[in-house]
């Protein structure tokens, strides 16, 4: 299996693990948090797949899915880069929308990354996309990194769609 191949298979995992938190949950259980300070299933849905989208895009040199009509379907009260990264209690709590507009960007910021892995080979993985690491990031590193991200919020969700349930 080649780097592109495993990449492939890697963003394909993200997509079912979060229909699986998501679904059949009405808005304030999607909104629902085990106290003040925590994420909610809606926030972390919507922060990992901006920061997929914003991540990718920059890495490929595409135009984020997000400013395809998302950002005005979703009408959050954040930047058009805002991808929830350092949000405050409050900033979370302002993330309530129904579980069918997030599953619909997430699958829309799937589409966008499976399209851009299609038109990859191995050899783009070493482009270097970031110097301002050293390191400076290659392709490849910055893909994992978006993935490995998002699968971790995945997970956040999934656990808390289960203490969701056991309210």
């Amino acid at each position: 299996m080649d780097g592109v191949a495993v990449l492939q298979d890697l963003y394909s995992r993200i997509g079912p693990t979060v229909h699986r938190a998501v679904r059949g949950l009405d808005d304030d259980a999607l909104a629902w948090r085990p106290d003040p300070g925590a994420n909610s299933v809606a926030w972390l849905v919507w922060h990992l797949a901006r920061g997929t989208d914003l991540q990718v895009a920059a890495a490929v040199g595409r135009d984020q899915v997000w400013t395809d009509g998302w950002a005005d379907r979703f009408g959050l009260p954040f930047g058009p880069d805002d991808s929830g990264y350092g949000h405050a209690p409050e900033d979370v709590a302002r993330v309530r929308v129904p579980g069918e507009l997030l599953l619909g960007y997430v699958d829309a910021v799937g589409d966008a990354v499976t399209g851009a892995l299609d038109g990859l080979d191995d050899a783009d993985l070493d482009v270097v996309v970031d110097r301002r690491w050293d390191p400076p990031v290659t392709l490849g590193v910055r893909l994992v990194s978006a993935a490995v991200d998002a699968l971790e919020h995945a997970a956040q969700a999934a656990y808390l769609r289960g203490l969701v349930d056991r309210r």
